[in-house]
């Protein structure tokens, strides 16, 4: 039996992938982790008493799971990495894969600092920053980094019955993003540099399809919709909608194409952006019979709130 959680992290995404036999565990995969904070900092709330928000990390533990064969980060918004440390504190990872590692020695890059920077390239230094010092502060935990070259997409036989493709965006990103980061790490700072690229990380995204027992799975990371207007799509069962159901995140097209019987939007409620957007959801409930949210978004006559850790799927 494959399970998925869609884990209530509030805002940001996080996903946990697990093969049982028995009730045992014999595979894990998390695909990202969450933010680093429950209630975000640039627009706090007083936090609702039903809230079931966990960090990835809590999850792990609330469910004895000390051990992940594979942490897959699907890019490098706070939002999806920033509690990348608090999953390494309950498990052993063997293996991460991610389109960048920082460098081996690598030293903090003070965002926040006297460094004269517009708004737009300070969050993406502190994105990055969050993310090294995270790996930094866990010697050991991980056994195997990879980077991936996200020339191509890329095919991992997980267990002999779960098969996974990696699908990166346009090749042409990620040289770029290495050049950006590696720059930033070695003390340079370009502003035209870090600002340009925080406009492009979310289509640097990767996204997954993976193939259960007949079924087919497919995570759309953060990328926006007209990305996939260049892909050949055939038609899944579960879909996780890109980039929060953003207005964005998901067209007419790339829902006829995919033709999911279930749809998972992972969102934080009461967010202020209409992230999820009443359009698009709207929208996906007139092409998918169940959609479901990880947090408890309330859309008057469109969604009622439900409160739980996580949207659990299993398939057999």
């Amino acid at each position: 039996m494959l399970t998925l959680d869609f884990i209530n992290v509030g805002n940001g995404d996080s996903i946990l992938i697990r093969e049982l036999d028995n009730n045992t565990q014999t595979f894990a995969m998390l695909v990202d982790c969450g933010h680093d904070n429950l209630i975000r900092d640039d627009h706090p709330r007083p936090p609702d008493p039903r809230s079931k928000r966990l960090y990835a990390g809590d999850f792990l533990k609330k469910h004895h799971i000390t051990h992940l064969d594979l942490v897959l980060l699907t890019h490098f918004h706070r939002d999806h990495i920033g509690s990348l440390g608090r999953v390494l504190d309950a498990a052993l990872v063997d293996r991460l894969l991610t389109s960048y590692l920082p460098p081996a020695e690598n030293g903090p890059l003070d965002p926040d600092g006297d460094n004269g920077l517009p708004k737009a390239a300070r969050n993406l230094l502190r994105c990055i920053d969050l993310y090294a010092r995270q790996l930094r502060e866990h010697p050991g935990r991980i056994a195997e980094a990879v980077e991936l070259p996200c020339q191509t997409a890329e095919t991992f036989q997980l267990t002999p019955d779960l098969r996974m493709d990696i699908i990166p965006g346009e090749p042409a990103l990620y040289p770029r993003q290495k050049m950006v980061y590696d720059a930033a790490f070695r003390g340079e700072r370009n502003r035209y540099d870090l600002m340009r690229w925080g406009k492009c990380m979310n289509i640097s995204s990767l996204r997954q399809r993976l193939y259960y027992h007949g079924k087919e799975i497919v995570l759309g990371g953060d990328m926006y919709a007209a990305v996939w207007d260049n892909d050949t799509l055939a038609p899944c069962d579960i879909l996780k909608v890109p980039h929060h159901a953003s207005l964005a995140s998901t067209t007419r097209k790339l829902l006829d194409l995919l033709r999911p019987t279930t749809a998972v939007i992972c969102e934080a409620s009461d967010r202020p952006d209409d992230r999820p957007h009443p359009y698009i959801v709207s929208l996906i409930k007139s092409f998918v019979p169940d959609v479901r949210f990880t947090d408890a978004v309330s859309i008057p006559g469109l969604v009622e709130p439900e409160y739980h850790e996580s949207v659990h799927i299993e398939i057999v």
